[in-house]
């Protein structure tokens, strides 16, 4: 993550000074699960599971965790002051069926004022055509949740190089789409498309987080790859900025990542606005 960091403008005055990091925000994220990961102590606020329905906090694949991990953890997270909430919807092999996703979108929209939801952040997606009215299940979804005021951030997909690759729901116009920007094979839209995608980029290349099997393996951290990685870089960023002002609408919020980003050169297609500076967001 220190690598993450310096590209993106991490430490700056925003963060340093005046310590707008996340606090009293909370981020509910849909994933494999959490575990119980010492950079995570004492900041997940609730854990629902939808796909084995277990009570307790468990991660069988360590994709959640490793999210998680990036957008609050307490040394390497980019909003160390933000509190977590873990919808597992993803199964040990990182698979999710549409009926485990809506019935977290359901949880979300259900408990959004219980405890005061402002981001969600979906590292997963689903391939173009392959459930059409699953597509629409969830495309539904996430846009109801935008229209509720909460600021959706989803992955641009890993089916890239090609034209029209973003996956499902980062094809929605209305959420934050989030693309790698040092991988070859994240998520592009297409230039017949009325809307761009993705929306911005972010680092994607072998992020270090939260390992969630860091008990048996004797290793707390771990590196992955894919816009997975690249999307919690940005919903920490969202809560850092919530952090500073909280009555941003998600509207403003998305406005406000285009025009912090900078112009790395490459297709729109594949880098939106560009590369997210964040110290450039918070001023």
């Amino acid at each position: 993550m220190k690598r993450v960091k310096e590209i993106i403008h991490y430490r700056c005055k925003g963060t340093m000074d005046y310590r707008w990091l996340g606090q009293g925000i909370v981020v509910a994220v849909l994933d494999t699960g959490i575990s119980l990961h010492p950079e995570l102590a004492g900041r997940i606020l609730q854990f629902k599971d939808f796909v084995n329905d277990r009570p307790d906090m468990y991660d069988d694949n360590g994709h959640g965790t490793h999210v998680c991990g990036v957008i609050g953890g307490k040394r390497i997270g980019i909003a160390p002051g933000a509190r977590l909430i873990m919808l597992k919807v993803l199964d040990a092999d990182g698979n999710g069926k549409v009926e485990h996703s809506m019935r977290g979108f359901r949880w979300i929209l259900e408990n959004q004022e219980k405890y005061n939801i402002r981001i969600v952040n979906i590292s997963m997606g689903m391939e173009p055509h392959s459930n059409e009215t699953g597509e629409k299940y969830i495309l539904s979804a996430v846009e109801m949740l935008w229209d509720m005021g909460i600021v959706v951030v989803a992955a641009a997909g890993n089916l890239g190089p090609a034209e029209g690759s973003i996956t499902i729901p980062g094809i929605s116009g209305k959420i934050i789409t989030v693309g790698s920007s040092d991988e070859l094979y994240s998520g592009r839209g297409s230039l017949v498309q009325n809307v761009l995608k993705p929306d911005l980029v972010v680092p994607g290349s072998r992020i270090i987080s939260c390992n969630a099997r860091w008990r048996e393996e004797k290793k707390l951290y771990i590196a992955k790859s894919g816009t997975s990685m690249s999307t919690p870089i940005v919903s920490g960023a969202v809560a850092d900025l919530l952090s500073k002002n909280p009555n941003m609408t998600n509207a403003q919020i998305k406005s406000l990542l285009k025009k912090s980003c900078v112009d790395l050169g490459m297709n729109v297609t594949r880098q939106g606005k560009g590369l997210l500076n964040l110290d450039k967001l918070l001023k």
